[in-house]
């Protein structure tokens, strides 16, 4: 059904979410499995100018551009959010994100803190969540996973994690990962409208972000 046509039916108009997270949280995983057990949430497709790599599907996990073409894109404010990482570009669609919704549909935009400001910006009633690692020691562990990267390498993603969640506070939601079930679960509570008792700002949150944030 079309976003017109959902519309004209009388379909509720979906909600707009953003997730956040510093690099080990487990963000992506944890969005991944909320999509599968929530038949009305999709997770809305990037566009990139980074290169697809091996088992990549061009609209499934990114929309794959050159560089001309994104650049031409963003002049003409076809992006609800974008961000240059590193070497390339990213960014969400904004016609793609209001046929969604219009739809009927829950959009959920996995993206980073910054990425989030935007969207807050240009959607002032979208609804934010941060996932946080349950400790850093955990984050840590997460961040060494793979197992490959040197200690060089793995100091700097522990230091650019813990810059990002210093943004903590400007999110509406923040949900803990601390056991993946509980915190997908807890995450489609959030999504459901159960907001209150995943606040940013509730008492309980704060020691957790004491020990992750010091230096």
């Amino acid at each position: 059904m079309s976003g017109r046509a959902a519309e004209s039916a009388g379909l509720p108009r979906g909600k707009l979410i953003v997730v956040s997270a510093p690099s080990g949280a487990g963000k992506t995983s944890l969005v991944h499995e909320l999509i599968a057990a929530e038949p009305n949430v999709e997770l809305s497709v990037s566009y990139t100018t980074r290169a697809q790599r091996p088992g990549e599907r061009d609209g499934l996990d990114y929309f794959f551009v050159d560089q001309p073409t994104f650049e031409a894109m963003a002049r003409r404010g076809q992006f609800l959010e974008h961000a240059r990482v590193f070497d390339n570009y990213y960014g969400t669609g904004a016609d793609q994100v209001e046929r969604a919704l219009a739809a009927g549909k829950n959009v959920i935009l996995e993206i980073d803190w910054q990425g989030a400001r935007q969207v807050r910006a240009a959607w002032p009633d979208c609804l934010s969540v941060f996932v946080l690692p349950p400790s850093r020691a955990e984050l840590e562990r997460r961040l060494r996973g793979r197992g490959t990267d040197s200690e060089a390498v793995i100091a700097r993603r522990l230091a650019d994690s813990v810059a990002d969640m210093r943004h903590w506070a400007e999110f509406d939601c923040v949900v803990v990962n601390a056991d993946f079930t509980t915190a997908v679960n807890d995450l489609r509570r959030v999504v459901a409208g159960h907001t209150d008792e995943f606040r940013a700002d509730r008492p309980g949150i704060r020691p957790l972000l004491e020990s992750l944030l010091a230096v």
